[in-house]
């Protein structure tokens, strides 16, 4: 299985201008590209909405070889509410660390080395105080589950990750499908699992053949698919075909076939320009302090 590999995660934003800066100025992430769409997504990728919506992708470097972040805005959301499921985004960046005390981003020293941020919304991201690797510093997503044995089930024996660590004490299981990627922490959580309207996905690829015997699977195993093989279109971009699950506790995995996705994914150069247009353009928050309306939160 080493020929799929973690993509992203996807946040909801529901104040695009705030978490720019974060990703931009805090973490020193780049924009690699940026696509407006005038209507909700098939698989929806943008939540369950339907009316106009933005991706912004973010990274340290192409989406090739590292793991980036898939920011959606959508234009009449103003906030969602998190719940316990998505538990941070670690990353090794003494460069971040000093960029959120130059620019007065509060920080958490929670271990040696290791301080809690948080991105707009309340995301919660771990900043590890060392020199930034070469390769990809994105060094793990956490998730919460509410069964650490059923989960670690669910994502080896069914999408084949291997185990890389386990910790009896803090109940949790570090996996991946390459040692060189990006990993997934599940850690099990006491009480009940909440999703809230926050709720992200996590994506990985794979060879688009992979894709029908891999939704074959889910049936054949019972297993929750929230969108079952569909093609989506990207204006002016390829077009890519994907698989939307759910894990037992309802976290929304993306695989997406990967020779389609390396070149829908090709870094854009004007991807910074994009982004900075479609929020100077954006007059949604002026519409509704004019009306006399608050933007919806979800």
């Amino acid at each position: 299985m080493t020929l799929r590999r973690a993509l992203h995660f996807v946040f909801k934003v529901g104040d695009r201008a705030k978490t720019a800066t974060f990703y931009r100025d805090v973490l020193g992430m780049k924009v690699l590209r940026h696509e407006e769409f005038e209507e909700g997504c098939k698989a929806t990728c943008n939540g369950p909405y339907d009316g106009k919506w933005s991706k912004t992708m973010v990274g340290f470097g192409p989406e090739d070889d590292h793991f980036v972040a898939e920011l959606t805005y959508n234009y009449g959301v103003g906030e969602y509410q998190l719940g316990n499921d998505f538990l941070g985004l670690t990353v090794q960046s003494s460069r971040a660390v000093s960029n959120a005390r130059h620019l007065g981003w509060p920080l958490t020293e929670v271990g040696e080395a290791l301080y809690l941020t948080q991105a707009p919304g309340g995301y919660p991201f771990y900043l590890v105080d060392k020199e930034q690797p070469p390769n990809d510093p994105v060094q793990k997503v956490s998730l919460g589950v509410s069964n650490l044995q059923r989960s670690t089930h669910y994502w080896t024996t069914l999408l084949g990750m291997k185990v890389m660590d386990k910790n009896e004490e803090k109940k949790s299981v570090l996996m991946g499908f390459a040692d060189t990627q990006c990993k997934l922490e599940l850690r099990e959580i006491a009480g009940v699992l909440d999703h809230g309207t926050a709720f992200g996905r996590i994506a990985f690829s794979c060879p688009r053949e992979q894709l029908p015997d891999l939704e074959a699977v889910m049936k054949k195993e019972n297993q929750k698919i929230l969108t079952p093989l569909v093609s989506l279109d990207t204006p002016g971009k390829a077009t890519v075909e994907v698989v939307i699950l759910a894990d037992p506790d309802g976290h929304e995995i993306c695989f997406v076939g990967d020779e389609a996705f390396r070149q829908l994914s090709v870094m854009d150069p004007r991807g910074n320009d994009l982004l900075d247009k479609a929020m100077a353009e954006d007059k949604s928050n002026e519409w509704f302090a004019k009306h006399n309306r608050q933007k919806a939160a979800a």
